[in-house]
């Protein structure tokens, strides 16, 4: 898998995005497989209004957003009602994301995010373009990648340097294992995933837990019982076998 832009051919652009947005789904398009079933992904026909790309054995749909650099908390996205019906839909597409370095082009990260972990609360309202705007009154959003726990980000290119297909196969697979839940309880089970990520150490137990209590109550305030909250969803993720029961009160991550 190259992690090298190609810019060959860009010159007859004159707008930078535009460039961007032709280099970038090239490179997609010629090295990038379905992470769902490993074969070869397709270009939509331009101007699609729900994916960019798309699977023609499983039938997945991605949608490409490019950034420079790293690629931080959050992604600047199109309108904002637009993306919240989209995400709701049945049809709503996973995401690549691909950041470069404005020096080189060369490819910085590469990931997936399926779409089962986007949440309407992860989408962020922009304030409405003013008065005197060519569009004025239009409202944006940003896609909060921080409210994603890091078992939903599987990478196929991190620092530049590409991981084995089997890995991002094999990852893929475990996060099918959320869209049999709901929306409103993916939204518990994310929660709980994020404490466990910041959670240094391999094992850890309720206590550890516990001390998201505060955190989960201002996430959650018409929960009464936080800590019982906690101990079922650590029961339904250990059932999913995204985290293992050691002992009484003990856990261990994947």
């Amino acid at each position: 898998m190259s992690e090298q832009l190609n810019i060959y051919g860009i010159e007859k652009y004159h707008n930078q995005s535009q460039k961007i947005r032709v280099i970038t789904e090239s490179w997609v398009n010629e090295n990038i497989f379905c992470p769902n079933c490993g074969s070869n992904i397709k270009k939509f026909e331009n101007n699609k209004p729900v994916a960019d790309f798309f699977c023609p054995i499983c039938s997945e749909e991605y949608e490409l957003k490019s950034k420079k650099n790293k690629l931080g908390n959050k992604i600047v996205d199109g309108a904002y009602s637009t993306m919240v019906e989209r995400i709701n839909s049945e049809n709503n597409p996973n995401f690549f994301f691909l950041t470069y370095s404005s020096e080189n082009y060369r490819l910085n990260d590469f990931l997936t995010i399926p779409k089962q972990f986007f949440l309407t609360e992860m989408i962020e309202k922009r304030a409405a373009l003013s008065e005197n705007a060519k569009r004025a009154g239009w409202v944006g959003c940003n896609l909060l990648l921080n409210s994603i726990p890091e078992i939903g980000k599987i990478y196929f290119i991190k620092d530049s340097k590409s991981l084995e297909k089997a890995d991002v196969l094999e990852k893929w697979k475990t996060t099918l294992k959320f869209r049999e839940n709901s929306a409103d309880s993916r939204g518990w089970l994310f929660e709980i995933l994020k404490c466990v990520d910041k959670i240094n150490e391999s094992e850890f137990s309720l206590k550890d837990m516990y001390r998201f209590e505060s955190k989960l109550r201002e996430k959650f305030p018409l929960n009464n019982n936080i800590q019982a909250k906690i101990r079922q969803q650590l029961q339904i993720l250990r059932d999913k076998e995204i985290i293992y029961f050691t002992k009484r009160g003990e856990y261990k991550k994947i």
